[in-house]
């Protein structure tokens, strides 16, 4: 049932379910386990795909625990939003849970991903469309790693039309729009209009976070991040390096054609000097503010129709990860 439908139907006190952060956690990760066995318990014994099986079960439960499941909670916790609590049953609800999964794993392991989505019957069976946002995904990741795999470093090929395509087929379909466009088929909000003015905001949002992940690679604390930054050894093309090439002179463009793309202390840290020197820290400040500044303009021009909420907390998800 469409959510304008049914939003106004009432409310019972044996309908109302505390959701909060913690708890949408704690009932995604421990869905986990039936996923698995849902993938791999009914031909773990085959004589034929046994071995196959168990290891895919091994590789499952080795690669995908752990973490913050943001995408995946994204879709439960819209559908929790986007749906009134008469509409919430059990069924609906797993199948929220089981659609997250399918978002969470598409990145580890896209046949895993198809055959969880086609037992959870979302959008009538058909899975098109989120292939679809596999194969966007999937020509996203190959644009961000070409840069990788060339030779010298030529600065002429780090344009911001490159940017800006990687940033929307790389992390803003993926980690925006799939989450959100599933919860909304689910909630029965199909409307074209619906889902271009979502995705005008989730286009925005996607590349705020990836300015942010380049941002925190060079800059975050590991111990906070998780990960130590590698995009100048890997002449990634990010927010930071564009920046430079806007501001440099010509000595400094030098300096940065010696010294970006090699996996050397010395080389790594004077590319990290001219970024200082150039004021991208304070830079990056200024467009943070002025970027969630856009978002909020944005989520209040578009979200028509729609809860707000929903856009907005994954707004304030965004800016907590600098804090």
């Amino acid at each position: 049932m469409p959510y304008r439908e049914a939003e106004t139907q009432p409310l019972t006190m044996a309908s109302v379910k505390a959701s909060t952060a913690s708890d949408n956690f704690q009932e995604f990760s421990s869905f986990f386990e039936k996923v698995v066995l849902d993938l791999t318990a009914e031909e773990c014994g085959h004589p034929e795909i046994g071995v196959a099986i168990s290891r895919l079960r091994e590789v499952l439960e080795y690669n995908a625990p752990g973490g913050k499941y943001i995408r995946g909670i994204t879709v439960l916790a819209s559908v929790r939003e986007l749906l009134p609590l008469t509409l919430q049953d059990e069924e609906t609800i797993e199948r929220a849970l089981v659609v997250g999964w399918c978002v969470e794993l598409l990145s580890l392991f896209f046949l895993v991903y198809d055959d969880i989505m086609d037992k959870s019957e979302t959008r009538r069976g058909k899975t098109c469309w989120y292939k679809k946002i596999s194969y966007q995904t999937e020509l996203g990741q190959t644009l961000d790693l070409i840069f990788s795999q060339l030779g010298k470093v030529d600065l002429a090929q780090y344009t911001e039309t490159r940017y800006k395509s990687i940033a929307k087929y790389k992390t803003t379909f993926f980690c925006f729009h799939l989450p959100i466009a599933a919860a909304m088929f689910m909630a029965g909000i199909d409307q074209e209009e619906d889902h271009r003015n979502a995705k005008t905001i989730l286009l925005e949002m996607g590349e705020v976070y990836q300015v942010q992940n380049d941002y925190l690679d060079c800059y975050g604390d590991p111990s906070i991040t998780g990960k130590i930054g590698t995009d100048i050894q890997e002449k990634k093309c990010t927010w930071l390096v564009l920046e430079a090439l806007k501001r440099v002179t010509p000595e400094q463009r030098k300096i940065l054609e010696e010294n970006y793309g090699h996996d050397d202390v010395d080389k790594v840290q004077k590319v990290k000097q001219l970024y200082e020197d150039l004021g991208l820290p304070a830079l990056y400040r200024q467009y943070e503010e002025e970027s969630y500044q856009r978002l909020q303009i944005l989520i209040s021009q578009h979200a028509n129709g729609l809860p707000k909420e929903i856009f907005l907390g994954l707004a304030r998800k965004i800016y907590k990860r600098q804090k």
